[in-house]
């Protein structure tokens, strides 16, 4: 079964015959050793390890056949060699700066091309009814899973019923919109009241809240959710690829360049479920202390050893399985969000109107 690689360290991927290595320069002395167990690239341990003592290089093999996606958190050097061998095994690769904000991904070109598909998406775009309709599933679906949470914490004492009422009618009013920047102004209102109730959740004097800040995100917490909404947009963007709908075109995010704004849309049903509660946990059970990041003058960010719990506990979550009632067989968390964009499809098609995940457990 295909797996994301997580590279943290600086170094050189490239391809050796059918299959990837990862090259690391030899770490000088007094150095923790290559092979200690905070090891920059998370992969398997049964993998072989080549160290050539003349080039002085410790080389990591990586299976080609066993690659979702690379997410590269160092500095890694590429070759065009390398990326025609990624795009004819349909890999995205993932690229995060210095302070492990998200900067941009390697795409590979379109396999799964239907002109019907993208004909009929681009029609329900521009129409306005069609759109909104959309606009409005994705974050009546959000809202319920800001719902679930907060509920949850009330049956375990937290005082949040007074945001819970608002949110409720907040989310009573979205049948009433009649534009899209309507829906977006109520999705931002929830969001405020929602993230109101979060120094209550947490209860952690290192992690107030104070209000949200990104670009760059300027507390502790702001970095956390900032980092794991750019880690959800990535397999967003890489579930939807593997499907024939079309991320760049999208119904509640306006289409704007360099972005895929469908992934902005998906990913607002599965924050609340994936990413949130991602926090809520690390923070509660101390995965995640203040010494987990990196203050300076104006913004706040993860240091390598958060974003590595950050991303192991992230990668755990979407491999988590359920009973999916349609199917009536498990699938994992990563897979449910690929089935929206097939949901999607079918709906722009005329095949079936769009329900948007909700939770049912």
């Amino acid at each position: 079964m295909k797996r994301p690689y997580y590279i943290f360290s600086a170094g050189r991927i490239r391809r050796q015959q059918n299959t990837l290595f990862f090259e690391k320069a030899e770490v000088e002395a007094g150095e923790p050793p290559l092979d200690a167990p905070e090891e920059e690239i998370l992969v398997d341990a049964d993998i072989e390890v080549q160290t050539d003592d003349h080039d002085r290089v410790v080389k990591r093999v990586i299976p080609i056949e066993d690659v979702d996606q690379l997410y590269c958190f160092g500095e890694i050097t590429l070759n065009s060699k390398l990326i025609n061998f990624l795009a004819q095994h349909q890999i995205i690769t993932h690229f995060f700066n210095y302070y492990g904000f998200y900067s941009s991904s390697l795409v590979p070109r379109e396999y799964l091309i239907s002109g019907k598909v993208i004909v009929d998406q681009v029609r329900h775009y521009l129409d306005p009814v069609c759109r909104q309709v959309l606009a409005t599933a994705f974050i009546d679906a959000a809202a319920e899973h800001i719902l679930l949470n907060l509920r949850y914490y009330l049956n375990r004492g937290k005082d949040v019923n007074a945001q819970i009422e608002q949110i409720e009618k907040e989310r009573d009013q979205l049948s009433l919109a009649q534009k899209i920047s309507e829906v977006m102004a109520m999705e931002a209102r929830m969001r405020s009241i929602y993230y109101s109730a979060w120094d209550t959740i947490i209860d952690i004097e290192d992690f107030a809240f104070d209000k949200r800040s990104r670009r760059p995100p300027q507390n502790a917490l702001n970095a956390l959710i900032s980092f794991g909404n750019s880690l959800l947009y990535t397999v967003v963007l890489s579930e939807l690829y593997h499907t024939q709908i079309n991320p760049a075109v999208s119904f509640l995010h306006e289409p704007g360049f360099r972005r895929f704004s469908l992934s902005l849309d998906i990913a607002e049903i599965f924050k609340p479920f994936i990413i949130d509660r991602l926090i809520f946990k690390l923070l509660n059970q101390k995965s995640i202390q203040s010494k987990h990041f990196e203050k300076r003058l104006n913004f706040c960010y993860l240091n390598e050893s958060g974003r590595k719990i950050v991303v192991q506990a992230f990668d755990d979550r979407l491999k988590t399985t359920i009973k999916h009632r349609s199917l009536g067989r498990n699938v994992s968390y990563r897979r449910l969000i690929r089935l929206e964009g097939y949901k999607l499809i079918k709906h722009i098609t005329g095949i079936k109107a769009y329900k948007p995940f909700k939770m049912w457990w």
